[in-house]
């Protein structure tokens, strides 16, 4: 599908619209992980070269100078490529791994810094982003079908791993076409639909889902919903069904806390919430042991990772990390210390430098879009969005899924951006 232009529209927008619009096809030839990158280092780019001949051009075309938010986070990822060095360099892990390890941060780390960057900076309206995104829930409202009866009429879990797997250096999933998966012990299908594992699949759901929510047309706006949820309930994440229920209204209620109104209607819910203080406590406690119930193996597998992690940080590593991701040993399946969660990665892989040089940057814009939030409606988005990212890093690692949640990044550093002229919200 090719987006409606006309001559209003920039370069920026009709390429990030096409490259969202893409997504299913990228994703039969396996070449999701590859575009990420690639989209991220051209729009850099050419957001570089545009400052270089910034003197002639005329002002109109000039872009605005990067906002210090957004500098603080090319510093912080800058930052993190410095400490990867050091702890491989403390744990003589030797050139070649060095090597294969940096082109590993420019594909994660580096790659949220550049797509906050180009959000910041180039001319992409972000309803065109808005409307690519509904545009890939109608495409995936119309393969729904196939993927729901996959496992009922005996097609194959995966149907192949794409050879550009050669160009990633990642895991197969990165490149695999799989249709479903079976849940260990139940043989229960689950959906990961166009992202590595179903949780992810679950995070990008809810993306689209905040996304969708802003498309102006109604048609679209439904298709968009429809398709987002479809994502969340089949991937049957967890965390995308919290983040369906909290972030937006937490993004709406912040940008009502300067209205006395709301302070005067808020008053007798906080003087009930004080008197049944112990119950909601109970009830919250009740549901948070549904929560982890509800995947038990899953949650002591994460839990256990954690435990590891935080061992092996405090007595090993503690300031620059371990350097790079090892294999955990048979009580967590053999799975990578420090993954299925942002911080504890940082701390077993980089120490407590590297989760500073994350910490920094993401408070710093929760920061900014909760004061922006007070006072424009269009930082709604982009808060809601810093709050999944926030939310999420607590579940996945944030710089493996990068490729996959830039168009967010996009949003969020518009938005950063305080006298950004091309914005469109």
């Amino acid at each position: 599908m090719v987006p409606h232009t006309d001559h209003q529209q920039n370069q920026a927008t009709y390429i990030s619209a096409i490259a969202i619009m893409a997504t299913w096809p990228l994703w039969l030839v396996g070449g999701l992980y590859i575009a990420g990158p690639v989209l991220g280092f051209l729009f850099a780019g050419w957001a570089l070269l545009l400052y270089y001949i910034a003197p002639n051009l005329p002002e109109e075309r000039r872009l605005p100078a990067p906002p210090m938010s957004i500098m603080i986070w090319i510093a912080g990822m800058l930052g993190l490529l410095i400490v990867l060095w050091i702890g491989h360099f403390d744990q003589s892990l030797g050139t070649g791994q060095t090597i294969k390890s940096s082109i590993g941060w420019a594909k994660g780390w580096l790659l949220i810094a550049l797509f906050l960057f180009a959000g910041a900076v180039l001319p992409i309206k972000r309803s065109a982003i808005v409307r690519a995104v509904c545009k890939v829930g109608a495409v995936t409202l119309i393969v729904l079908p196939i993927f729901l009866a996959a496992p009922y009429i005996g097609l194959p879990s995966m149907l192949w791993v794409s050879p550009l797997k050669i160009l990633g250096g990642s895991g197969p999933e990165y490149f695999a076409t799989i249709l479903y998966t079976l849940e260990p012990g139940t043989n229960a299908p689950r959906w990961q639909f166009f992202a590595p594992w179903s949780p992810a699949a679950g995070m990008i759901g809810l993306i689209y889902f905040l996304c969708a929510l802003e498309e102006k047309n109604i048609r679209w706006k439904a298709v968009g919903l429809i398709a987002a949820l479809a994502i969340m309930l089949l991937s049957q994440s967890r965390l995308a069904l919290v983040g369906l229920i909290l972030l937006w209204p937490i993004a709406f209620a912040v940008s009502r806390l300067n209205r006395p109104v709301l302070w005067l209607l808020g008053t007798p819910f906080l003087l009930l919430a004080g008197w049944f203080a112990l119950d909601i406590i109970d009830i919250g406690q009740a549901l948070q042991a549904d929560f982890a119930g509800a995947r038990a193996d899953s949650t002591r597998v994460r839990e256990a990772l954690g435990r590891i992690a935080v061992e092996r940080w405090q007595n090993e590593a503690y300031w620059f990390g371990h350097g790079i991701v090892e294999r955990g040993p048979h009580l967590v399946e053999y799975m990578p210390i420090g993954s299925h969660h942002s911080w504890y990665g940082l701390l077993f892989v980089k120490g407590l430098s590297g989760l500073f040089l994350l910490a920094i940057p993401l408070v710093t814009t929760l920061v900014i879009l909760l004061r922006k939030c007070l006072f424009e409606a269009h930082a709604r988005l982009p808060l809601s969005l810093v709050l999944l990212l926030i939310m999420y890093s607590f579940g996945e690692n944030l710089e493996s899924l990068a490729y996959l949640y830039w168009p967010a990044l996009i949003i969020v550093g518009q938005s950063l951006q305080s006298n950004n002229r091309h914005m469109v919200a």
